[in-house]
Parts: C-alpha cells; sequence; structure tokens
C-alpha cells in the first residue's frame, strides 16, 4: 500500500483542512463538500485524514463492523452478545463514479442463491464505510439514483435494502466526503443540503506558498516513507488533538443565547428546512471542542454560518455559493442584545428591501412590447442601427459602431419537457426515454459480452427445464453459461441540449432580447435538471460563433448568455451550419448521447443572396440526420411572416412561440416533437 501525503503537509487551504477535521471530532455534523478547480489538493487532503482518525474496535468476522461495546441488534452477522473487540485503523472507502447500485448498497449473493439454494446478503460499499470515511470523488457526476441512497444512508445512519427477495437493514454512519469541479457540472441544490458543510478552495496566488507547495510535492514524490517520517511528529500531534477534541465534545455547553444567534442567522439568510440550524449548532460545538472549550462563542457560530450556510442559501442553480459577511456579523450582533430588537422593523439588509427588479443594468421596460415595423417582403429586414443618418449620435445604450450592450434577462419561467423521439442508450438523466443500467426492469435478453445485470427469474426459467438432465442432486440450481439472462431496464437519459441563438440586430431593434435571452434560461434552468450536456451557437453580423463549446456546466451556459451583445445582420444560415458542424465533433466524441437542437429565431435571414432559401437548405441537412429539433418563434407584431414555422418544417421539427414555451401551454409540445421527428 502506498504512504499516503501528510495532512500536516499541505500548504495552505485552511477551509478545507478546518472542514475536514471538525467532522473527524464530530462525524454528526454530517460530512463535507469540497468544491474547487482541479488540482488543489481536494483528494489528496481527504485521503490523508484517514490516517489521523483513531482506531476502532470491531467484533471479530463481523462484515458490518460493530462495535462490541454497543453491537448493533439488527445486523445480519449478529447476534453478537458478550464479543471481544478487535482494533483496527478507520477505514476509507471510496465511491467510484462508475458504481452500480448493488455495489453501493449490496445484494443477493447469486452465487450461494444458484447453487445451494439459499438467500444470503453480500454487502456493499456502504457497510465496507460503517464507522469510517466515505469518500465520492466527482460527487456532481454520480448518477442521481446513487447520491440520493448515498446521502439516506448519511441521513439515517443505516442502509436498507428491499430487492430481489432479500430484506436486509445495516448500520451505515460514517463521514461523508464529497469532492468536485464546479466545471463539470454542478450538484442539485436539495443533495447540497444534505452534505453539513461545504467548503471552496482554489490555488494560491502567492508566489512563496506555491514555491512550497512544488518543493513538498516533489520531495514526497522522490520518497514518500522519508517523507512522511519527517511530519510524523506533527501527524502524531494532530491525532492526539482529534482525540482530545472528541472527548470533550460531550461536555460542552450550547446556550440559549448562542441557539438564539443560530436561529436567527438561518432565518436572516432564508435557508429552507431546519437541518441548517442543526449543523450549525453541532459545527459550532465541535468548534469549542476543537479550540478546547466548554463553551460556544459568538465568533464559533459566526465560523459555522461561514461553513455550513453559503450552499443552502442558492435560491436556483445559477446562484454563486456564498454568503455576505457584514450581513451575518449584523444578525449576530442583533441577536445577541436586547430581545425587543425582534419586534422592531426589519433591516431592509444591503439591497434596500426592494424585489431586485431593477437590478443587473438591463434595459428598462417598454411601455409597448408589440413590434410595429412592417417586415420586408422578403423576410429580411434593416438590421443594423447604423442606417441612422451619418452623423447622427448614437441610441441611448448603444456603443458606435452598430453593437449594442448585453441585455439583462428577462425572469426565468418553468417549462415542459422537449425530448427526443425514440429509445436511446446515452448516459442517465432525466429528459429522454433510454435503455439504461438503471430504472424499471422491462424485460430479459442474452447477454452481449459480460454480464452485467442478472434477471434472476429469467435465469432460472432457462436452467429449470434442464435440472434432469444435468443430473442435479440436493438443492442447489444447475445453471450453464446459456442460461443466464441479461435484465433490459428502460429509464430516462441526458442529452446534449445545443441552443441556436439569433443575436442580430433586429432582436435587439425591437426589444426582444431580454425575452429571449429569459426563454433560454428557463430552457437551461430545464437542461440543469435533467443532467443534460448543453452548447451555445450565436448568430449576428457576418458570422455565427460557439459561445460555448458542449459542457456540463450550465452555469458556464448561463454566463455566457447574460454577457452575450447583439447587433449586426442575421446570418441564419451561418447559425445552423456551425451548429451542424458542433453536433458532428460531439457524435464522434460520445456517440451515444443524442441532441436536442434548439434553434431560437424569429426565422428571418439577412446576408448574401437568397439568405432564407440558404436557411431552409442549412435546415435539411440537420433534418436528414435525424436530428430532434425545436424552433422557438421570437416574431412579434400584428403582421406576421411565419417564417420560424417553415425553419421548423425544413428541420423536420416543430415551432412554438415564446409565449407557448410558458407551463401548460406547452403540453403538446412533446407529442408534436416526437410526431414531428417520426415523420422525418
Amino acid at each position: 500500500m502506498s504512504t499516503p501525503y501528510p495532512f500536516t503537509a499541505i500548504v495552505g487551504q485552511d477551509d478545507l483542512r478546518l472542514g475536514l477535521l471538525l467532522n473527524a471530532v464530530s462525524p454528526a455534523v454530517g460530512g463535507v463538500l469540497v468544491r474547487g478547480e482541479k488540482g488543489t489538493a481536494k483528494s489528496t487532503a481527504v485521503r490523508a485524514l484517514a490516517a489521523l482518525m483513531p482506531e476502532v474496535s470491531v467484533v471479530p468476522g463481523c462484515r458490518f463492523s460493530c462495535d462490541p461495546a454497543s453491537p448493533d441488534p439488527a445486523c445480519p452477522d449478529g447476534p453478537h452478545a458478550d464479543a471481544a473487540g478487535v482494533p483496527r485503523p478507520a477505514r476509507t472507502v471510496e465511491l467510484p463514479v462508475g458504481a452500480s447500485e448493488d455495489r453501493l448498497v449490496g445484494a443477493l449473493d447469486i452465487e450461494r442463491a444458484l447453487s445451494e439454494g439459499v438467500k444470503a446478503f453480500e454487502p456493499g460499499l456502504l457497510a465496507d464505510a460503517h464507522r469510517g470515511i466515505l469518500y465520492v470523488d466527482e460527487v456532481n457526476l454520480l448518477h442521481d439514483h446513487l447520491v440520493d441512497l448515498l446521502l439516506d444512508a448519511a441521513a439515517m445512519g443505516a442502509s436498507y435494502v428491499e430487492r430481489e427477495g432479500v430484506s436486509v437493514r445495516h448500520a451505515a454512519r460514517f463521514l461523508l466526503v464529497g469532492t468536485m469541479n464546479p466545471e463539470e457540472g454542478e450538484l442539485r441544490p436539495q443533495l447540497l443540503d444534505r452534505f453539513g458543510l461545504t467548503v471552496e478552495v482554489s490555488a494560491s496566488r502567492d508566489t512563496d506558498e506555491r514555491v512550497e507547495v512544488v518543493r513538498r510535492r516533489l520531495a514526497y514524490d522522490d520518497d514518500p516513507e522519508g517523507f512522511a517520517a519527517r511530519w510524523a511528529e506533527e501527524e502524531g500531534a494532530l491525532r492526539e488533538r482529534i482525540a482530545a477534541a472528541r472527548a470533550l465534545l460531550p461536555r460542552v455547553v450550547l446556550g440559549d443565547g448562542v441557539l438564539r444567534q443560530i436561529a436567527a442567522t438561518c432565518a436572516a439568510f432564508e435557508v429552507d428546512g431546519m437541518r441548517a440550524d442543526i449543523v450549525m449548532a453541532r459545527t459550532a460545538t465541535a468548534l469549542a471542542a476543537w479550540a478546547g472549550r466548554e463553551e460556544v462563542t459568538a465568533d464559533d457560530v459566526r465560523q459555522a454560518a461561514l461553513l455550513a450556510l453559503p450552499h443552502r442559501r442558492r435560491r436556483n442553480p445559477f446562484d454563486a455559493p456564498g454568503l455576505d459577511e457584514d450581513k451575518l456579523d449584523q444578525t449576530l450582533d442583533e441577536a445577541g442584545g436586547d430581545r425587543g430588537q425582534d419586534d422592531e422593523d426589519p433591516d431592509p439588509g444591503p439591497d434596500g428591501g426592494g424585489d431586485g427588479g431593477g437590478g443587473g443594468g438591463g434595459v428598462p421596460p417598454q411601455a409597448d412590447g408589440e413590434d410595429r415595423t412592417p417586415p420586408r417582403a422578403d423576410g429580411g429586414e434593416d438590421d443594423t442601427p447604423s442606417q441612422a443618418p451619418e452623423g447622427a449620435p448614437d441610441a441611448p445604450g448603444r456603443p458606435a459602431g452598430g453593437e449594442q450592450r448585453p441585455v439583462a434577462s428577462a425572469e426565468p419561467f418553468r417549462t415542459k419537457t422537449l425530448s427526443v423521439p425514440g429509445l436511446g442508450e446515452g448516459a442517465a438523466g432525466r429528459r429522454s426515454r433510454a435503455r439504461t443500467e438503471h430504472g424499471r426492469t422491462t424485460g430479459s435478453r442474452r447477454p452481449e459480452g459480460a454480464l452485467t445485470k442478472l434477471h434472476l427469474a429469467a435465469t432460472v426459467r432457462a436452467a429449470a427445464p434442464h435440472q434432469r438432465a444435468r443430473g442435479r442432486v440436493g438443492r442447489g440450481l444447475v445453471v450453464r453459461r446459456d442460461d443466464l439472462r441479461q435484465a433490459t431496464r428502460e429509464g430516462r437519459e441526458g442529452n446534449l441540449v445545443l441552443f441556436v441563438v439569433d443575436a442580430s440586430g433586429s432582436m435587439a431593434a425591437r426589444q426582444r432580447m431580454s425575452a429571449v435571452k429569459g426563454a433560454v434560461l428557463s430552457l437551461l434552468l430545464d437542461a440543469y435538471q435533467r443532467r443534460d450536456k448543453v452548447g451555445l451557437v450565436t448568430f449576428r453580423g457576418r458570422e455565427a460563433e460557439v459561445a460555448l463549446p458542449p459542457t456540463s456546466s450550465v452555469d458556464a451556459a448561463a454566463a455566457r448568455l447574460e454577457s452575450l451583445p447583439t447587433g449586426g445582420r442575421t446570418p441564419l444560415a451561418a447559425g445552423l451550419l456551425k451548429a451542424h458542424d458542433v453536433l458532428r465533433v460531439e457524435r464522434l466524441r460520445d456517440p451515444s448521447r443524442r441532441p436536442l437542437l434548439v434553434v431560437v429565431t424569429d426565422g428571418r435571414a439577412t446576408g448574401g443572396p437568397e439568405p432564407v432559401a440558404l436557411a431552409g437548405r442549412a435546415g435539411r441537412l440537420h433534418r436528414s440526420e435525424g436530428t430532434a429539433s425545436v424552433v422557438v418563434d421570437c416574431e412579434t407584431g400584428y403582421v406576421r411572416l411565419g417564417l420560424a414555422g417553415e425553419l421548423a418544417r425544413e428541420l423536420g421539427g416543430t415551432a412554438v412561440t415564446l409565449d407557448e414555451l410558458r407551463a401548460d401551454a406547452i403540453a403538446g409540445l412533446v407529442k408534436d416533437v416526437t410526431a414531428a421527428g417520426r415523420a422525418a
């Protein structure tokens, strides 16, 4: 076994180390989520923590690591009456991103079931991690159903398995640590709340500190054992401090005044539920024990808030985690003073108590949002604001040269599902129907290659008629390779949602860009919830560009959308051809992930000869390759040309207006997309 990097040798990353140590002192805090860019010692720190954890005493032969002082009465390997304990180091169990549900929670021991005819439980990783550390690297990439099982076990302290005729419950109390790179996609807000603490890490910008990091890492790589020996004294001292803090923890007093500060802080930051209050109380208690004190102070509460609240106050997935420290200090001061202040009018806070509708410097709402500019007969329009008389001043809020500044997006809204027709085999998600490793069982088939999911009933049915001919004796079932059956399951997959957005001058001139951005942002929120990859292509002026290559980070797409400038002509064909290039490359990189093309435009095109006809030919190119598509029609005004609908027919998809994209008005859209896809 390789020598782990010493915890005390990690340079900087104070919040990361404190968060891990507080959980080592009090596992009841609920674990820690470490967020940060790659190469910031996230995994190194977690693996180094295991060497500092105190040894545990376990019942010999118990696969579930029962404590001999208080064995689990429901332990599947029990009862353990008067069992003598055996000490062993605390385990660090790593959960791979690609692990199966059986590997996580355990399952029926198929080998014993078929050979001996008995029902026996084979423990999973949750059993291995009991009384130790369960580490999930890249937790944001873990399948949703595994995250649900994992966090349920962490919250209840037990794992319940009800499957394949097996009903088992066993203790599963562990220190849960997850690490993630936000650039690769976010974790769902309801799952963020299940982690006790969160810390943000980033590489130091201090030259001396970076030099020391490299110096220590090179020394460790050259001689791991010698490097660890040089830090053995510091490691021993830290291990003793953790043990002392654990012993002191039960004696720490959490006074009523401190509890009032905790409750006031959680209320002031409008966190949902009561979990934040409980986690803050446990964290403040652990901080006091770590400092060697028997009483919690206001400083402990403040530090606990900085660790326990940032990830819980996100109101939507695109809000960056963080906490207003000035507001935190003010809340703590008020809660620590006279109770009579509670009856006063609340402070409006740094936002002045407004609804925030005017924030962001966006374009003010228009008195009349309809477009009354008559369209040109060929579908084109005077896109560029430079049509004003030469020498005339630029319009307010518009830079010289025809390009307009980015406008703020309208308020996002809830959309209904846009799905790809047919049955795919892509990555697990929540959008389109697909054959998946997880989901409802729909049948069985002979395995192609390695067997990954046994259909037990079908296997038994296949083997049963041959038992006499195979000379079966006793209870066991004689099974051969040809009898094995693979379970086929149907679930949902995530798709590649590629947005092609018209950013031409016509969209800005008619004050539609704010509504368009709001619609795309709403669809991005939907893509976030459904675990899709997203990409963004924009077109304006004379060309199209890939504003964001396909990525799992929907946050990045939202940021690019907000900063999107507008202006110039409408090269619609260029946008569609650029999208075709992006999809062609992505089919080579990830052939199993099916694309959904979302074109946001009014269908008008300008620039070059026959721009509308050229856009139609580009649309037919997508249709010939079977790409599912939706055109979001942004045309407004009394006179409408219906060019977006014609574009949708060329694409083999369907068209929907901005109004129809909202709530129940889009109820029939999935059916339309599916029907259009089949007709293509």
